[in-house]
Order: structure tokens, then C-alpha cells, then sequence
């Protein structure tokens, strides 16, 4: 009985930011999407929780519309975000070799997603208090599609660049 270990090459096997860019596109939309589905929710509510971050709890006390200023300061505060926990993930599925299947990359980014979650909302809570009020089904499924997206599209766009001999752009950071 002979075991075969598939072999790993270390070319395009950098993080690919575009990964990170398609998930925090997905998680965006449904964070805005499902906060509708929380009674009483706002699509709103969300992004100035993430403007919070850089423009202080005061704008969490105007009512949860959209602004366009809080906007700005939410997608910038949610890509970098989306950037670093991305880039994190695709370095410890490189690392590992967790790219090897559809079904183990999706899972290990499930569980990085839900690690994220539990980070976000009940370690980040000492520096940001506000945060324990966005406990809910909402934050967590879209932690866990998020980690799911950047793992399976870094999986996806790697074997897309090693197939089509495209190393001229990775992507890569």
C-alpha cells in the first residue's frame, strides 16, 4: 500500500487580495440584507458600528440611516478589515496545505470565519463596548460565509492563475 502525499509548488501560492475583496463584497451585502430579517434591525446600523472604529461612539447616536460620510468611513474601516483577517486566512491555509479540497478549504474558512465572530464581538468588546449589542445570528453568519468565500475563492483563483500560466499578476500583496 503505497500513501501519496500531494506535493505543493510555491509559485502563486501567495495571499491573493482579490479573495478578500469578493468576501468582504458578500459579507457587506448581507450583513445589509439580513439586518433587515432583526426586528427592529436597520441595514444601517452595521456600517456605523464599523465607522465607530475610526469616528468615535458619537456616530452610533444619530438614528441608524444612511449618511454618507459614516458610509465612507464604514468601507473603509470593513475593506482593511476584510483585507487583514483575508490575507491571514489564505497565509494559514498556504501554510497548512488546507487548499488540498472544496470541503476542508471551506471548512477551515468557516472556522476562521467563526473566529472571527467571537474575536470581533467578545474580544474587541474591552475597546469597544457598543460591539456586544451586535450579538446575533446576523453577525455570526455572515463571519462564517465570509471566512467560507475568502478560502474557497483564494483556492479558486489560485488553481485559475496555475492553470492559465498567469503569473504575471497574482494579486499578491
Amino acid at each position: 500500500m503505497e500513501l501519496h502525499m500531494r506535493s505543493h509548488h510555491f509559485t502563486h501560492r501567495r495571499p491573493d487580495w482579490r479573495a478578500a475583496i469578493m468576501a468582504g463584497v458578500v459579507f457587506l451585502v448581507l450583513e445589509l440584507v439580513l439586518a433587515t430579517l432583526i426586528p427592529g434591525g436597520s441595514p444601517w446600523a452595521s456600517p456605523r458600528m464599523l465607522a465607530s472604529i475610526l469616528l468615535g461612539r458619537g456616530v452610533l447616536h444619530a438614528p441608524a440611516t444612511f449618511e454618507a460620510g459614516i458610509m465612507v468611513a464604514a468601507l473603509v474601516v470593513h475593506f482593511v478589515l476584510a483585507i487583514v483577517f483575508a490575507l491571514i486566512l489564505s497565509l494559514i491555509v498556504v501554510r497548512f496545505s488546507f487548499d488540498s479540497s472544496a470541503g476542508m478549504a471551506s471548512l477551515v474558512g468557516a472556522v476562521f470565519g467563526l473566529a472571527m465572530y467571537l474575536l470581533s464581538f467578545y474580544g474587541m468588546t474591552r475597546f469597544f463596548p457598543w460591539f456586544a449589542e451586535a450579538r446575533n445570528w446576523v453577525s455570526v453568519v455572515s463571519h462564517l460565509v465570509f471566512g467560507v468565500v475568502v478560502a474557497d475563492a483564494y483556492m479558486r483563483l489560485e488553481r485559475k492563475d496555475a492553470h492559465s500560466g498567469d503569473a504575471g499578476f497574482t494579486g499578491a500583496f
